[in-house]
């Protein structure tokens, strides 16, 4: 039997023939009787979004409230003027931080609190309904506050009006894996909070993904490894916890490796034993407590039950908050190999011949990286006789040089790896089929908003990665692994077709999960678009840019044309330029009934070499 939930869907609701009452629609230049204390909401509604704010949307016509003024820094309250209660409820649009003690709107009747609400981590403001019925003829307040200084520290709040009908969602029974902001083809858990992607090993037919997982709660915390098995990095089955805190503190971010000729001695059956490493949290450190080490697991069961090594920690704390161990076996040296965040923007490398004594092999500084290190051969050109390795750090971005077993030499300066707003702590997987041959990475798709989902984060879509020359140099570039072609289901297709302005080549086609690829002849257009369930992504000829969900990236023609290629889920969209060279990788919430995928130029005439769109079915369904 499938398990189900309870999660909000959006119904719409028969709009009464009585007036709606409105209590404030913010569109005068001052707040019109209410009364603002403290710098947050200035001396009257904003227009939109505010400077260095994510877009605002989802309010009416021009003007709102919105508390991060000057940032997420500033406080204050905003006090409505006494009303009579004349309706069933109050409707009110809301968005900004889900900080219920910090940033709230409050119903005051007879002085008393009677309702309170706050935001959902989103700067879409959603309807939000309270039931007054049992205060009607009684006279009220509101009051808006803001009493945060943090992220997300912030309230916006439009149009609030007295109703004889509810606008909010409605709650209603929906299948697990089938809530309204659930990803249906990138891995996410079942319930509560992830982030980082741990331990990606192969073996015996399996990709294991181990993940930092709070399985108390739907924000960060409790650290423990979840644990997910697929055979094709696209079906994913959720296994039990696979580590827990223990005296060594919360089980944060590290790597997994298989054994194969039992250097560490812990095999004890016709099983290889897969060793995970991790670092050993305590959080919060106490004076005198134990500090950040790296911890070792194993399991003679392929990956579905673990023993913490009862000698840990197998390297003690070494400085500040060193964290995040990625392990892999160095042939040429015969020893094991471990890139360790240390502090600042140091990390270390560190040796070891069986997995539990370890001794530091050299340090390197790269500007601007922290956390999450990697460290991997990639043949150039797809030439084994021929290859460089590469270093990358918790953004992703990479540097491109030679390691020797002990030293990791840079010979290019620090790269891009993606251009969008998600992306972050990559890991690549180690025991891949020396027959299969290829180093496939997933990232966590970092600071997604899934307003009331049992869930909270995604993983993006596991990638290809490979090395190709370029006339500016050796690049990285990055694809979906092939076994997305799982999941197709229809197919349309375009071929040498001129599209002029005005025309949408797309015109009525509708899919909510979708895998595009298109090639772009540019001719004369100043610029085309490709819109995605409402989001544009643009290229500007004369910028030579693309831009996607408020990010851009810069990228050149190839012998005037452009090849794009977009991975659209509920709640996310992936974007590959000119086969993997850029990616821009982004999350964002969608107008849940708006499906529709469009194509126009701007300024003259493009021509579509090709187009495919590749309709995609779930990953969860069977």
């Amino acid at each position: 039997m499938r398990a189900w939930v309870s999660v909000l869907l959006i119904v719409p609701i028969a709009c009464s023939a009585a007036p709606d009452i409105v209590i404030a629609d913010f569109e005068g230049p001052d707040y019109s009787g209410w009364t603002a204390t403290g710098d947050a909401f200035g001396q009257g509604p904003a227009k939109g979004t505010l400077p260095n704010q994510m877009a605002v949307s989802g309010f009416e016509g021009g003007g709102l409230v919105n508390s991060y003024l000057n940032g997420d820094g500033t406080q204050g309250t905003l006090t409505s003027p006494e009303f009579k209660i004349q309706r069933k409820y109050i409707n009110f649009l809301m968005g900004g931080g889900n900080l219920p003690d910090a940033v709230y709107m409050n119903l005051l009747v007879d002085g008393k609190k009677v309702y309170s609400a706050t935001g959902g981590n989103e700067e879409r403001l959603t309807w939000r309904s309270w039931d007054v019925r049992k205060w009607k003829g009684k006279k009220a307040r509101l009051e808006i506050v803001d009493k945060a200084t943090g992220g997300w520290g912030h309230i916006n709040v439009d149009q609030i009006i007295q109703s004889k009908q509810s606008k909010q969602e409605q709650i209603m029974a929906t299948k697990l894996y089938d809530e309204m902001y659930r990803p249906q083809f990138h891995f996410s858990p079942k319930k509560n909070w992830t982030n980082d992607p741990n331990g990606l090993v192969y073996y015996q037919g399996e990709y294991h993904l181990f993940f930092q997982h709070n399985p108390l709660g739907i924000n960060w915390g409790n650290m423990h490894w979840g644990h997910a098995v697929s055979k094709d990095l696209v079906h994913w089955e959720e296994l039990s916890i696979a580590l827990a805190p223990d005296e060594h503190g919360t089980c944060f971010s590290g790597s997994a490796v298989v054994d194969w000729n039992n250097t560490s001695g812990l095999q004890t059956g016709a099983e290889k034993v897969l060793i995970a490493l991790y670092t050993g949290a305590p959080v919060p450190e106490v004076e005198g407590g134990p500090k950040f080490s790296q911890c070792l697991a194993y399991s003679n069961d392929r990956g579905r039950t673990w023993t913490t090594y009862d000698k840990n920690p197998v390297l003690a704390h070494i400085v500040g908050g060193n964290r995040d161990p990625k392990v892999f076996w160095h042939t040429p040296t015969g020893k094991w190999v471990m890139a360790l965040y240390l502090d600042g923007n140091e990390f270390g490398f560190f040796g070891s011949p069986n997995l539990k004594e370890w001794s530091l092999l050299s340090k390197i500084t790269v500007a601007g990286s922290s956390e999450c290190p990697d460290l991997f051969e990639l043949p150039i050109d797809g030439n084994p006789a021929s290859t460089k390795w590469i270093f990358l750090g918790g953004d992703g971005n990479y540097l491109i040089g030679t390691f020797d077993g002990v030293t990791f030499t840079p010979e290019s300066e620090k790269l891009e790896a993606d251009w969008g707003a998600q992306y972050y702590a990559t890991q690549s997987y180690s025991d891949i089929p020396k027959e299969d041959g290829r180093r496939i990475q997933i990232a966590w798709m970092n600071g997604g908003q899934y307003p009331r989902m049992p869930f909270n984060q995604q993983m993006n879509f596991p990638c290809e990665l490979t090395l190709r020359t370029f006339p500016e140099g050796l690049r990285v570039r990055r694809l979906p692994v092939r076994e997305i072609t799982s999941l197709y289901d229809k197919k349309l297709s375009w071929a040498d077709v001129t599209v002029n302005p005005g025309e949408n080549i797309l015109k009525g086609v509708k899919e909510e999960l979708v895998d595009v690829s298109l090639e772009v002849e540019l001719a004369g257009a100043e610029a085309f678009s490709l819109k995605l369930h409402g989001e544009s992504v643009q290229y500007s000829v004369k910028d030579k840019t693309l831009t996607c969900l408020g990010k851009t990236a810069p990228v050149e023609a190839v012998d005037g044309r452009i090849k794009l290629r977009a991975l659209v889920d509920r709640a996310s969209i992936e974007v590959f330029a000119n086969d993997g060279k850029v990616v821009m990788s982004s999350c964002f919430l969608p107008e849940p009934k708006n499906k529709s995928l469009e194509f126009f130029t701007v300024g003259g005439p493009v021509k579509i070499v090709v187009m495919d769109v590749n309709s995609l079915k779930s990953s969860w369904k069977k």
